[in-house]
């Protein structure tokens, strides 16, 4: 204890020191060095009164802006909504930049402040007049004024909207025109341009949790904008939502009865209560896309087996559950079915998909585009099913495309197309064991699209290595697309192909030709560009057996054209 007082002593002594020295300062009799140290410390505090005060004034000047009452909605670009009006269409407008300012100038300034403030304001108020009557005399001079913007008829304006929004969408173009004055205010929240509409989410970045007052605020936009805005909605689409999913989709289905499509894009949470309400309430239900989000899928499955007698489009997204909705399609829940497409991602590696084809196809017998998007079919029977069917009679367009392998066959390609004689388009990428013999003996004449790139690096074996002639020969009149990347066809074989496309009655029409990584030459390259008119895509990358500079992609006729004079 006696330790720490004498070391404490000497601290607790020097603190007052600055207070003893100033006060001998005033007693009569002291040395005249104690009053020099008083000064000092008093002009340093003056300075710091005067930078305090300085730094106090650049405090008030700075503005803090206030965060508007209002709700954002977000499209696929940008989609405005105020979520806080009760009753009209009023939108809110930001204050104008120097209002606050007046009023200053009014309560406690100085007056050579004010004067400075008043010269200030008052060179681009001159100005502004000045502007405003050489506009004026313009106007009065030439009779006319333009106030299409402000006197045109609203059905116009709502007929112009229309044109617009036919190529950029409702969203945002409508939120924008509708700031502009009421009389565009009131043509752009007519329902009828509001047919198309895609709502994104941008309330709240993802990773940070809603608050009460943020969930309300976004049920309250949700039933403003199906309210006021929705009620002749068709097609709706719903991205990057992780919450509020099931009260969406409700309240859609309730105010939107003549809702065709639903898209439903990374979102999650779907339930089978919403899923009942679309069908309860949404007959004209035709087409459901919920690829790339999380769903309840029984109740997407008690849905089709309730209501798929309306439903002729479905997308989803492979998953450890599709077995459950391929076994109601086969089942027949869906007659009416024209388009089924199941997808993957791109960087998922090889998947696989265990699929029936003859149960599918008496359950969708009328379907007209069947899609596997970097999924590979697997042929599985089941019981009771025959195992050759009529196949699908009114198939237009088959794509079994996979960045990997695809191990399909002959027999499995076979089994799907044997009863489809109308298809147009066929996209084999990846099939590296469908050969040519295999497709030529295919019962479609008219076919229009052949994509069969390979677009995978592997050493496996290509089980087609010629016969590229004989399907050139079976479909040059009706061709207008080929994709062979990376097929490995001989030069002869290539040469006889080009030979029969160049020569067909339908060469005129032909318009894209991937050649990348084949062995084309360049006298067979200038016999089929120079009677193709219409070809307007040449992709010539990686063809070894062509001269340096020509390997690349075209893109037009010109660039074609200077192609053909390099060849000579």
């Amino acid at each position: 204890m006696q330790v720490s007082n004498s070391s404490t002593e000497p601290d607790s002594l020097q603190a007052p020191s600055a207070e003893m020295s100033t006060t001998q300062g005033d007693i009569p009799g002291t040395s005249l060095t104690a009053p020099a140290k008083t000064k000092r410390p008093l002009k340093r505090k003056a300075d710091s009164l005067k930078d305090d005060k300085s730094k106090k004034k650049k405090r008030k000047n700075v503005k803090r802006t206030v965060r508007p009452n209002y709700t954002i909605q977000e499209g696929e670009d940008m989609l405005l909504i105020i979520s806080n009006i009760s009753s009209g269409d009023s939108v809110w407008k930001p204050k104008r930049k120097g209002c606050k300012k007046k009023k200053g100038n009014k309560k406690g300034k100085s007056k050579t402040s004010a004067n400075k403030t008043k010269k200030a304001v008052k060179v681009p108020k001159v100005k502004e007049e000045t502007i405003d009557t050489n506009v004026d005399l313009e106007a009065a001079n030439s009779g006319s004024l333009d106030h299409w913007g402000q006197s045109l008829p609203i059905e116009v304006l709502v007929k112009i909207f229309q044109f617009a929004i036919h190529q950029d969408g409702a969203v945002p173009f409508l939120c924008r025109v509708g700031r502009v004055c009421h009389l565009w205010n009131g043509a752009a929240s007519s329902p009828v341009l509001w047919r198309s509409v895609s709502i994104g989410y941008c309330w709240i970045e993802p990773s940070k949790t809603q608050l009460p007052g943020t969930e309300q605020k976004i049920r309250n936009t949700i039933d403003w904008l199906a309210e006021n805005r929705l009620s002749q909605l068709r097609e709706f689409s719903l991205c990057h939502w992780k919450k509020h999913v099931d009260y969406v989709i409700q309240k859609v289905s309730q105010s939107c009865h003549n809702l065709h499509s639903l898209k439903l894009s990374y979102c999650t949470g779907m339930t089978e209560t919403a899923f009942q309400s679309l069908g309860a309430d949404c007959r004209s239900l035709e087409n459901i896309n919920v690829q790339h989000s999380e769903f309840n899928v029984d109740g997407l499955v008690s849905f089709l087996e309730a209501y798929g007698n309306q439903i002729k489009k479905i997308y989803f997204t492979h998953s450890t559950k599709s077995d459950k909705l391929l076994s109601g399609l086969s089942k027949g829940c869906c007659p009416e079915l024209r388009l089924l497409e199941i997808n993957t991602k791109l960087d998922g590696g090889y998947c696989q998909l265990p699929i029936c084809i003859q149960a599918l196809q008496i359950g969708c017998p009328k379907l007209q585009t069947f899609r596997l998007m970097n999924v590979t079919p697997v042929p599985k029977m089941i019981r009771n099913t025959p195992s050759s069917t009529s196949g699908f009679p009114m198939l237009e367009e088959l794509c079994i495309a996979t960045s990997s392998h695809s191990f399909m066959t002959d027999s499995d390609l076979n089994n799907v197309l044997h009863g489809s004689p109308h298809l147009r388009v066929l996209d084999l990428r990846g099939a590296s064991r469908i050969t040519a013999t295999g497709l030529h003996a295919l019962p479609f004449e008219k076919l229009e699209c052949l994509y069969w790139g390979l677009y995978f690096n592997s050493n496996t074996m290509v089980a087609s290595k010629k016969g590229i002639h004989m399907l050139a020969q079976k479909w040059s009149s009706t061709l207008r697309e080929l994709d062979l990347a990376n097929q490995p066809f001989s030069e002869e074989d290539m040469e006889i192909a080009m030979g029969y496309l160049a020569h067909a009655a339908g060469v005129d029409l032909f318009r894209s030709l991937n050649l990348s990584g084949t062995k084309i030459t360049s006298s067979t390259l200038r016999l089929l560009i120079s009677q193709a008119p219409a070809l307007k895509y040449l992709n010539l990358s990686s063809c070894r057996y062509l001269p340096r500079g020509l390997k690349r992609v075209y893109h037009g006729q010109e660039d074609i054209q200077l192609l053909l004079d390099k060849l000579g």
